[in-house]
């Protein structure tokens, strides 16, 4: 993988908190490089350390030691305002609760990042129908997210995501709130998005997932225990 094929890469990441003054290690050395249009799976039990890695992977928490580069910016330099700014134009994110404000409409709820990031009220509003339709929910245009089903409120989930043209989507468990039909297509969902170039990264603790993945990651204690990439 060159260089410029990479959009995430860690770099010895070393996360450790503190429990009452006492050191509690919860990544431990974890090197991993994601390429342009790869689907990730990290895989883990509670307690793997999967959820950190998430949260460092989103910055939303920082490493203790470590390189975290993402297309080339070395993350743990940013100033805090350089990382909300990064997170909302290169991170597209997607929690397994969904996360929609119960009082707009699903076009209002794609809408939100690109609020914050500024952009111009008729772009978004086009961009919002634009991406409502494409994840096959053109049907249920005004609705709010009480008038939709589980399976329907995570599809608007990723449409948000994608709203402002991320670098790579990172998904949380995206299925776990749903029933094993509609989880199944969601991840369908996920396959035609990486198909048309999309890349994701989805952090699960199932195991039946794995067979989606171009790249599997295996998280144990903190570490990665296993490692396979499949040629698409």
């Amino acid at each position: 993988m060159s260089l410029s094929d990479k959009i995430v890469s860690l770099e010895h990441i070393f996360k450790t908190y503190y429990a009452g003054g006492n050191p509690v290690p919860v990544l431990k050395d974890v090197n991993l490089s994601v390429g342009r249009g790869e689907f990730l799976g990290i895989l883990g039990t509670s307690g793997s350390g999967k959820s950190t890695m998430l949260n460092i992977l989103g910055m939303l928490d920082v490493p203790t030691a470590g390189v975290y580069q993402l297309e080339e910016v070395q993350v743990d330099l940013l100033t805090d305002a350089e990382l909300a700014t990064i997170r909302n134009r290169k991170i597209g994110f997607i929690f397994q609760g969904f996360n929609l404000f119960p009082h707009l409409t699903i076009e209002q709820n794609v809408e939100i990042p690109m609020l914050y990031g500024r952009v111009d009220r008729k772009v978004r509003r086009k961009r919002a129908h634009e991406l409502i339709e494409r994840v096959g929910l053109g049907h249920r245009f005004g609705h709010r997210p009480n008038q939709l089903s589980g399976g329907e409120c995570q599809r608007v989930a990723i449409a948000r995501a994608l709203s402002n043209h991320p670098s790579f989507l990172l998904a949380d468990e995206p299925t776990g709130n749903l029933d094993e039909k509609t989880g199944m297509e969601i991840m369908k969902l996920f396959h035609e998005l990486n198909d048309s170039g999309v890349t994701i990264i989805m952090v699960t603790h199932n195991p039946d997932l794995d067979e989606h993945f171009d790249q599997i990651v295996h998280l144990r204690d903190g570490r990665i225990v296993h490692q396979e990439y499949r040629k698409k």
